[in-house]
Formats: structure tokens, C-alpha cells, sequence
């Protein structure tokens, strides 16, 4: 079969950047329509899908008969994935159309070429693409782009929630593609039925009427909400006596503000006898806001045998308090009344006695365009403890769930992490989405009834009637008749109600430097919250019914290429079948690092509440199928060992069903990530969540024959400021290894390694792979000569485990940086064999003065070349920042690359990206790109001494690099201060 281009190369550069820029994208961005975790950018999956299903120009020699030609015509597809990878260009449909025209002719290519296959008509179709299939669906990237590039889109899932969050994005919208909306506000102005004058009939783009439609039965289970739960959300009134305290408050004397937020604190009874009777709080911070010039904060004031909550801001007599009532890490507190330390242990056990409570410590109200911080008040306090929830989620969760740690302080059952209010306002909420169906059902007959004659058959978008026919056939039948539509919309509904659940909990920060509720996934994980932000669901600010409608129906009014269907199924993807092969790329379970199942069920008791009428298939269990998930929990196994092998055992089998559906034609891609390593003490590295994935995919019978690190996480998620975790997915390209694939010796594996290795890193390293990934990306490489083997087996005939043939992969990588040592002057490789031993620390002179013997250079010569301190009798190389200020390298008569590459930090670290240019262009090309190789070089030592600062600094330059070396080409390139585009 033709090589596609994903097996050759892809414009990483491009596709990265796309997807680091998507990451801050809300607005219109379908990942609000409903959270999910590790979702893929949509620029990565877009681009992937694209490269997998186009040839490379080499499987073309008819056309591109010269290695020049293939260069050329590759370039041409990169600038095109360039375009394509862009957010602004999601909607571009002449773009989307010219990929969709590549991908065609592609395919018939491949038809010709196989016109004579035994199921030609099956599988070589030059009419009819092959579908798209994801059996790990998820979030529902990759069937969406899929989708958007013209392939009739399958996903599946086991859990439920990602279920349905695929029917909303690729199966729901293009069955009511073109459709205007129902709702009698909308007929009112498009109809034009009160003037009487002609129709209006605009053109509805894609899901435009759904997404209008949603707006409006929003709006109006808000309106309903209010009528019902309206006295559980008072105003509050600044009164005169709250101005004499605050002078800030003067203008708002006499009216009522609306609350955005509570802010709460949990108590505990004071371990101090003294003080036996009183709850005190258990607070984190009694910052409130952080922002400059708008400072605010709660004080604790101590009288009467208790304490009050005031509230201080700018002009106010007071010091900001450093902190709460916590100490240190942990749940460590001091006693607000007597300053006794409280335990964590003490802490767990009132809460699992059920004697934790909670304290209102301060309102956040709307101001004039900004945000009015108040004190407690007993009748806004009172409000919130009246209510009395009819029904609430008593399910309990696991608790020895991946990342849950609530448990350990009473809350056991999904209900114990709302208030009472919380709950009353969701079920209410829930209720409503229910209600909507009869009237979304009744509004439909209204757009039948006001039609005039004379638009009889018109369609408001040229593709789509704009009548829905009256039945009672359900959407989970396939129906687009009112019932239907009504069914659809309101899935969209309740969407908005999960969102409410997730920023409306006792797990919701407040956010003193954005000012609002931050909601309860900032990870993949439910740790424990000590002051929590109630925010207001009817209001209009983060939290409230309002955002939550917007997050719901914003994606569906952005015009996306419907010109194919989509299918969302529950499936185990061990198990499933397909009536025909399929072009398949797909994001597996990462072993042990999300679980989904048990994150899912905050939700799942939510949707089943409200949607299980309409699909009752999906709602059948009480939680998320969880004993078929493929998640590595050892308290769910048993242990870690037979997790790891429930966890083999399943992807394997899910691996096989790829291997056993995927279309012949094409590549099968799989994203991949996982910690960087596990080191060992010995140098080694290890990962078991790479080992238990690359073992089951080459027992399904895969060779590797391409890796790609598409770069999909923040640097500052906060999962990522605090652990060794992989910024990078690594995509497997993937072939069935051929039948006739003969086995080799160890022997022959490690040559073929040596001789391999070194050009794949050179690609990669060309390519500008970040140092924190290099390790991780040779894996592909080096996998792809392993898998091409039938079996690879050492002296004894015994098999190379997937674990030996990745330890040898790291000592060829190993190997191969090291060799670029040679590369380097005689004063840096003294300078990177003293680093491994000493880093930026002290060492003896007289093992600094053997160590320049061997490497053919001297002490008093690296002083000379200023990298290096002496003095008595110890030695130290200088960190960038202690580098001397007033260099010129046009007069350094000495100068190791050592040091160009701490220079060049010195300046990118300081000043950014233009003052590192700046200094580029002052130097050889070739010392510039011996630098460049010895960051990765110093990285990688950095990586393994567990030198964290300095890694980040070797890692942040390799990736502005690109920017740097932009600017450096630049004809006039602007001052530093103002074109620095990177500042830590």
C-alpha cells in the first residue's frame, strides 16, 4: 500500500504551536460543550488525520520521480497542514474543501492501484471515502475532525458520558443541519408574522437554529428557575453603616447587589478545651482579591468567646494576612482562637464523625463594572441553610479512585459534595431540561401553524425544510421529527446543568487573581478544598445558569462542514465490531494516569437524572461501567501487578480489534503519553505505563513505522508545574507487520539501532523536539526497528522483552548524545564531564586540573574563557546569570560553545527571545547550532541529576528556538525590550 505522509514527516513546528495556542481558546471551541479529560487539540487531530489519510510524494515516483520533487511537493502539504491547523481557519471551508480534494485523490490513487483486490468493491471504492472509526472516542476530537474532513464519522466508548458528549458533536447537529429554530421569539423576528410583511429567511449555517434554540429554552429555564428558587439567592443591601466602615461602599448605600459568589470556610470544634464549643475555620487564604490597586481580604476579628469575618480593602486600616489559618502542607491548621495547632488526623476524624461544618466568610457582589467584596451577613446565611433538597445523588463513589481524596474526611456519596442550596438549585435545574421537551414539542407546532403559504417547502438554509414533522419517534430511533429535535435540544440543556454541578460544589476555588469560581477539575483528581466559592447560578458572572448556557450553545453556532454523518455508540473496545474496515486513529486509557470512569460518575448522576427517558440504553446502571475499564487501579485489582496485567491484557485485546478492522489502505494512529521516565539508580529508565502499552501492540501484530510528539499540554496546568508529566503526546503510526517478517538476534537488533538511531535523532532534533521530550520520541524510532522483526531473541533463544529493548533504545540515545560530545571544543566537553559530576556546584582543583589533562585543556584556560571560578583550592563552573556583564564576543579570544549556549540562556532567560536573537546574529552558524546540541546534551544530564531549574531553563530555549532563529533573520530585528515574546 502507499506510504502516507505521517510515515514520512509532518510540519511539527506548525501543529504544535496550533495546539498551544488552542488551549486558550473558550470561545466557540467545542471542549465547553462538556468537560472531559486529556481531550486532544483539535489542531493535532485534525493535521494527523489529514497526514494518515494523504500519500507522501515518494509513493508517487510517477509524478515526483526525484528526491528534489518529493522535497517540493511535501513542502506544498506542509504549508497546506500549516493553514489547516489554524484556529481562525476551523471554519474556512475553501480551505477544508482543498483538504478534503487532496485526501480524495489520494483515495483514488489507492482505488486504482488496488482495482484488482478480491474485495475491491468493498474496500476500493474511488467514490465513497472508507468511515472514520475511534473506539476510545472520548472527548471526541478526532471523530469531529474526521467529520470536518469529509469522513462519515463512528465513535464509541464505554462510559455513557463520552457517549453522549460524540452524539452532541458529531451525530445530533448534522441531523438538524440548515434547520432555523423553533422557539416563538425567533418566529416572531424571522417570520416577520407581526409586521405581516414578508419573511425573513436567513441563512442557517449548520447547527445555527439548535444553537439559537438552546439560548432561548435556556433563558427560559432560568426565568422558571427564578419564579421557584428565586428567595434561596437574596440581594444584598449596602447599607450606611457599612460606608462608615468602608468609603469605598458610599456609592452603592441603599441599593441591592446582586451576589455573584459566597465565599465559605469549613470548620472543625477547636481541639483547644478552652475553646471546645466553637467552630473554628479551617482556611487556605483569606485573600480575596490579589489584583493591584483592588486588594481585598477577610479579617478575622476575635470577641465575645468567638469570632466575626469583616472585610478589608485598599484604605482600610490593616495588614493583609500571609495566609489562613493553614500550616504548611497537608490539612495542618491553627486553632483562630487560641493558635493550638490541629492535626490532619484530627481533621479526618471530625470529619468522617460528621462534625465538620462550614462558616460564611464573605460575599462577592456586582458592582459598577466591577467586583463589591462584603462581609457575612446573617440573613444571606440563613437564606442558604433554609433549603431542603427533595432529592440528591446518594451514590456513593470509590473510594480508592485515582486522585480522590475527599473520602478521607467524611464525604463519601456524590450528595456530600453540594450544599443544600447546591442541590435544591441542580435538581430544580434538572427538572426543568425535563419540561423543556413539551414545550420545545408544542413551540414546533407553533412554527407549522404561523408558516404563511408562501414558504411552503422554502428551506431556510438551502439544505434543510424548515418544518419538523409531527410524531413521536425518538432521537435514540434515528427520528428528526419534533420529538426528536425536542430531545436533541435539550441534551444541549443538560450539558449546561453539568456545568452548573461542576462550578457549583463545595470543591469550587475562588480565584483571587481572575476574581471568580474556578471550577472543580483544575486536575484530574477531587483533593480536598478548605474555603470554598458558592457561586450564584442566577446570576450572570462564572457559575451561573447564564455562562453555563453560553458554554452549551456557542460551539453549535459556529459553522462547521456537516456534509457527513456521525455515529456515537457505547461500546468496550475490546469487543468491538465494525460491519466493514475503517480508517482508524484513536487515544487510549494512559494506564494509570486518569480515571475516567470514577471522574465521570460527578456527572453521570446528573445526566442520568435528567436524560435517562430519552436514552434509557446509556442510563441503565446506577454509575459508569467501571470493571471493564481500562485503567491500571490497583485497589480495584487487587494490586499494582495484577492491575498492570488486567491492563495488558485489555489493550491488547482492544489493539487486536484495530489491527482486525483497520482499512488496509491506511496507517492506524494512536496517541500516547505517559511520565517521561521512571529512573532508576543505576542510569537506567524504565516507564511501565510505555512497557504495558508498546507490548500490546506488538502482540496485536503491529510494527511501528513512524512517532510523531505533537505537543498538547500547558507548561502551567497544574498537573504540570508540579510533576515529572510528558507535555507531548506521542502519536504511533502504526501497520500490520508483515506475515513473512523474519525473526533477528539481539546482535543484530542493537546494530541495526546503532546504525538507525542516530539519523531519526538528528530528524527529530532538526525538527526541534523539546529536550523534555527527546527520550520520549526515541522510543519510535527505536520501536520501529523492533517491531519490523518477527521476534527479536538473545543467546539463549529467549525473547528480548518490550522492557530490554527499551533500556537498549536509552543506552543507543545515550550513546548517541554523547558522541556529539566530539562535536564540541576541548574547554566544553571538560566543562559537560564536570557538570555530570558537580553541576553548578564546588569541586576539588585537583580533580578539575586531571580532568583538563584528559580533555586536552587547562584550569587557568577556562578561567580564561570566563565559565569557570577558582579559588581556594576549589572549583565551580558559573551559573548564566554570574556569566560577566560586559562581554563582546567579537573580542573573546576564547570561546567554547560552553559558553555561547549559557550566554544565549543568559539573554532568553532575561530579557526574551529578541535579546537572544540579537546575540545569534553577532555569532558563526555553526558554533549557534553546536550550541543548540549541547542544550539537548545538558538536558538530558539535568534530567537525570533531578536538576529541575536548570532543566527548565535548557528545555524553555530549545523551544524558542524557532523564534529565536526567526528574529535572528530578520533584517532589522526590533530592540529586545520590545520583541520579546518569552519572559520566565
Amino acid at each position: 500500500m502507499r506510504k502516507k505522509l505521517i510515515e514520512v514527516a509532518l510540519p511539527l513546528d506548525a501543529i504544535n504551536a496550533a495546539s498551544a495556542r488552542e488551549k486558550s481558546i473558550r470561545h466557540g471551541h467545542p471542549s465547553t460543550l462538556h468537560l472531559w479529560w486529556a481531550r486532544r487539540p483539535l489542531a493535532a487531530a485534525r493535521a494527523v488525520i489529514f497526514a494518515q489519510m494523504v500519500d507522501d510524494p515518494s509513493a508517487q515516483p510517477d509524478r515526483f520521480p526525484t528526491e528534489e520533487a518529493r522535497e517540493k511537493e511535501r513542502q506544498r502539504l506542509f504549508r497546506l497542514i500549516e493553514e489547516l491547523v489554524k484556529w481562525e481557519n476551523t471554519t474556512n471551508e475553501a480551505l477544508l474543501q482543498a483538504a478534503r480534494d487532496e485526501i480524495r485523490a489520494s483515495w483514488r490513487r489507492t482505488c486504482a492501484d488496488n482495482a484488482d483486490h478480491p474485495r475491491a468493491g468493498e474496500l476500493f471504492d474511488p467514490d465513497r471515502l472508507p468511515a472514520f472509526h475511534d473506539p476510545f472516542a472520548g472527548g471526541g476530537a478526532l471523530p469531529l475532525e474526521a467529520q470536518r474532513l469529509g469522513l462519515e464519522a463512528h465513535a464509541s466508548d464505554l462510559n455513557p458520558v463520552a457517549v453522549l458528549i460524540n452524539k452532541a458533536m458529531i451525530e445530533i447537529p448534522p441531523k438538524f443541519a440548515g434547520r432555523p429554530p423553533v422557539n416563538p421569539e425567533a418566529r416572531r423576528d424571522y417570520l416577520g408574522k407581526e409586521a405581516g410583511g414578508t419573511p425573513a429567511l436567513p441563512g442557517w449555517k449548520g447547527a445555527q437554529g439548535l444553537a439559537e434554540d438552546v439560548r432561548y429554552y435556556g433563558r427560559w429555564m432560568r426565568d422558571e428557575a427564578e419564579k421557584r428558587i428565586g428567595h434561596l439567592y437574596p440581594k444584598v443591601e449596602v447599607t450606611a453603616a457599612m460606608a462608615r466602615e468602608r468609603p469605598d461602599l458610599e456609592r452603592y448605600v441603599g441599593r441591592k447587589l446582586t451576589v455573584i459568589a459566597w465565599l465559605w470556610a469549613r470548620t472543625v470544634k477547636s481541639p483547644n478545651p478552652a475553646f471546645r464549643d466553637v467552630d473554628v475555620p479551617l482556611a487556605s487564604t483569606f485573600m480575596l482579591s490579589t489584583k493591584k490597586g483592588k486588594e481585598a481580604y477577610v479579617e478575622p476579628v476575635i470577641e465575645g468567646g468567638g469570632y466575626r469575618f469583616t472585610v478589608k480593602v485598599p484604605g482600610n486600616v490593616g495588614v493583609p494576612p500571609a495566609q489562613g489559618t493553614k500550616l504548611g502542607r497537608g490539612a495542618n491548621f491553627r486553632c483562630l482562637m487560641s493558635d493550638a495547632p490541629i492535626s490532619g488526623d484530627y481533621i479526618k476524624a471530625e470529619g468522617r464523625a460528621g462534625r465538620m461544618g462550614s462558616r460564611l466568610m464573605a460575599i462577592v457582589a456586582e458592582g459598577d463594572r466591577s467586583r463589591v467584596y462584603l462581609p457575612p451577613m446573617p440573613e444571606q446565611e440563613a437564606a442558604a441553610r433554609e433549603a431542603v433538597p427533595e432529592w440528591k445523588p446518594d451514590i456513593e463513589f470509590f473510594q480508592q479512585a485515582l486522585g480522590f481524596r475527599v473520602g478521607n474526611y467524611g464525604m463519601t456519596k456524590w450528595s456530600d459534595l453540594f450544599t443544600p442550596r447546591q442541590l435544591v438549585a441542580l435538581t430544580t435545574f434538572s427538572d426543568l431540561v425535563q419540561e423543556a421537551i413539551a414545550r420545545v414539542k408544542q413551540d414546533t407546532l407553533g412554527v407549522r401553524a404561523s408558516r404563511p403559504q408562501h414558504t411552503e417547502g422554502v428551506s431556510f438554509s438551502g439544505t434543510a425544510s424548515a418544518a419538523l414533522s409531527e410524531d413521536n419517534l425518538s432521537l435514540r430511533d434515528g427520528d428528526t421529527g419534533s420529538t426528536a429535535y425536542a430531545e436533541a435540544m435539550v441534551v444541549y440543556l443538560a450539558f449546561a446543568v453539568d456545568r452548573l454541578a461542576m462550578t457549583g460544589n463545595t470543591l469550587v476555588r475562588w480565584n483571587a487573581v481572575g476574581q471568580k469560581a474556578q471550577h472543580c477539575f483544575g486536575r484530574q483528581a477531587f483533593p480536598m478544598i478548605w474555603d470554598y466559592a458558592e457561586p450564584n447560578f442566577l446570576a450572570t458572572a462564572t457559575g451561573s445558569i447564564d455562562a453555563a448556557i453560553a458554554c452549551a450553545a456557542d460551539p453549535l453556532a459556529v459553522p462547521m462542514s456537516m456534509q457527513t454523518t456521525g455515529a456515537s455508540d457505547q461500546a468496550d473496545a475490546t469487543v468491538w465490531t465494525t460491519p466493514s474496515t475503517r480508517v482508524t486513529s484513536t487515544d487510549p486509557p494512559y494506564y494509570d494516569n486518569v480515571g475516567y470512569a470514577d471522574l465521570s460518575d460527578f456527572f453521570y448522576v446528573w445526566l442520568r437524572r435528567t436524560l435517562r427517558p430519552i436514552f434509557p440504553g446509556l442510563f441503565t446502571t446506577l454509575a459508569v461501567p467501571k470493571a471493564e475499564e481500562l485503567v491500571a487501579t490497583p485497589y480495584r485489582h487487587g494490586d499494582r501487578e495484577e492491575a498492570g496485567r488486567f491492563f495488558l491484557d485489555g489493550m491488547k485485546k482492544a489493539i487486536c480489534r484495530l489491527a482486525e478492522h483497520a482499512h488496509p489502505a491506511f496507517p492506524v494512529t494512536i496517541y500516547y503519553a505517559f511520565k517521561q521516565s521512571e529512573t532508576k539508580g543505576d542510569g537506567g529508565t524504565a516507564s511501565t505505563g510505555w512497557e504495558t502499552f508498546l507490548a500490546a501492540v506488538i502482540e496485536a501484530g503491529f510494527s511501528i513505522t513512524g512517532t510523531w510528539p505533537t505537543r498538547t499540554e500547558l507548561a502551567n496546568r497544574m498537573r504540570g508545574m508540579s510533576s515529572n508529566a510528558l507535555a507531548s503526546s506521542i502519536v504511533l503510526v502504526c501497520r500490520k507487520r508483515p506475515a513473512d517478517a523474519s525473526p533477528a538476534t539481539r546482535r543484530q537488533f542493537v546494530t541495526a539501532l546503532k546504525a538507525e538511531l542516530p539519523a531519526a535523532l538528528a530528524h527529530l532534533q532538526s525538527g526541534n523536539i523539546a529536550p523534555v521530550d527527546l527520550a520520549q520520541a526515541a522510543i519510535g524510532p527505536g520501536m520501529a526497528v523492533y517491531t519490523r522483526y518477527a521476534g527479536v531473541l538473545d543467546a539463549s533463544g529467549e525473547p528480548v522483552s518490550v522492557r530490554e529493548a527499551l533500556a537498549l533504545i536509552n543506552q543507543t540515545l545515550d550513546e548517541t548524545l554523547a558522541e556529539q560530545e566530539g562535536d564540541f571544543d576541548a574547554d566544553s566537553r571538560w566543562a559537560l564531564a564536570w557538570f555530570q559530576e558537580f553541576g553548578f556546584g564546588e569541586g576539588p582543583y585537583g580533580k578539575a586540573e586531571m580532568l583538563s589533562k584528559a580533555k586536552n585543556t587547562s584550569v587557568a584556560g577556562l578561567v580564561e574563557a570566563g565559565i569557570l571560578e577558582s579559588r581556594a583550592g576549589r572549583v565551580c563552573l558559573l551559573r548564566p546569570a554570574e556569566l560577566d556583564e560586559g562581554w563582546d564576543p567579537a573580542t573573546d579570544g576564547r570561546l567554547p560553545v560552553w559558553e555561547v549556549v549559557h550566554r544565549l540562556i543568559r539573554e532568553h532567560d532575561a530579557r526574551g527571545e529578541a535579546a537572544a536573537a540579537a546575540l545569534v546574529v553577532t555569532l558563526e552558524a555553526a558554533t549557534v547550532d553546536a550550541a543548540r546540541e549541547l542544550a539537548y546534551r545538558l538536558y538530558t544530564i539535568c534530567e537525570r541529576k533531578k536538576h529541575a531549574a536548570e532543566a527548565r531553563s535548557y528545555n524553555a530555549f530549545v523551544q524558542s528556538w524557532p523564534e529565536i532563529a526567526r528574529l535572528a533573520r530578520t533584517p532589522d530585528p526590533p530592540p529586545a525590550e520590545s520583541g520579546a515574546l518569552f519572559d520566565t
